[in-house]
């Protein structure tokens, strides 16, 4: 009895050590399942981030190329813009002062050449320059009627084509581009050799297209003071310091215009009287 109770209990002993060593295969073979399985969890989320970042990379450039696409769509529109805006800019010459324009078309070219993303950008450049070509193309017509004939015939007899050009070139340079300006003889009886007509265009006495750059400069300017004073004549006529500052004299008035302008002529004016006279060249009457 006492024998089958010690074979009974090595038995139980050997088979608790088997159950024991097996348990702990099966502990070391879970840690070694976790350990793979953390692994591989590791590399999934890391192949997930490499995905969605070469997902993202990859739809930022196909939007980028989109944007591009349709940059460069509406490019040729205002390509044609600046092309038809120079023809009318070479239209211009010697007829109206385009230097603030050239200057508007140049920004825009700038911010279209400068565009790779916004259609709206170029296509907003687009109108500008658009309007650009109109307002001159306006301009310059409206020079043109006005040389193609004066209120009694051409406009220019003595002095010829030549001779009307630098006079035009210097009533342009003062501030005059667009006002009217007609050869004549009638100005005082032909004494005086430029006037001003109340209408807003300008006569000049042939002769005076070989005066000096300076004094045709000067009487171009004086002769549009004149122009700029029928714009506020009753206001002019009523004010008490026009009265006491210039006589009531006009052609005094017109001197300190062209002053301000930076055209003096032979007849000087004080400063005081200069800071008056400068806001009739925008419709002030102080």
């Amino acid at each position: 009895m006492r024998r089958v109770l010690a074979v009974t209990l090595a038995a139980a002993v050997v088979l608790s050590a088997g159950v024991l060593a097996r348990a702990d295969a099966l502990d070391r073979e879970r840690v070694a399942v976790v350990a793979e399985f953390g692994s591989l969890t590791q590399e999934y989320h890391e192949a997930r981030q490499r995905t969605e970042y070469l997902e993202a990379t990859i739809a930022q450039a196909e939007q980028d190329t989109a944007d591009r696409a349709a940059v460069l769509a509406v490019r040729p529109a205002f390509v044609a813009e600046i092309t038809a805006l120079s023809r009318v800019f070479d239209n211009a010459q010697g007829m109206v002062d385009t230097a603030s324009h050239r200057a508007a078309a140049l920004s825009a070219q700038q911010t279209v050449l400068a565009e790779s993303r916004d259609p709206a950008t170029v296509t907003a450049a687009t109108a500008t320059v658009h309007a650009l070509a109109e307002k001159v193309g306006t301009q310059v017509a409206s020079v043109q009627a006005a040389q193609s004939a004066g209120p009694g015939g051409p406009a220019w007899t003595s002095s010829g084509p030549d001779g009307y050009a630098r006079v035009r070139a210097a009533l342009d340079l003062v501030g005059g581009g667009g006002v009217g300006l007609y050869e004549s003889s009638s100005c005082a009886g032909g004494n005086a050799p430029a006037c001003a007509n109340s209408n807003g265009y300008i006569k000049y006495r042939g002769d005076i297209a070989n005066w000096s750059a300076g004094r045709l400069n000067w009487a171009m300017a004086h002769e549009l003071a004149h122009i700029y004073q029928f714009r506020v004549w009753g206001a002019l006529t009523s004010s008490g310091a026009y009265a006491s500052m210039f006589g009531n004299d006009p052609e005094f008035l017109a001197n300190c215009m062209a002053v301000v302008r930076g055209y003096p002529g032979s007849v000087g004016c004080n400063g005081d009287q200069q800071a008056w006279a400068s806001g009739i060249w925008v419709g002030a009457v102080r």
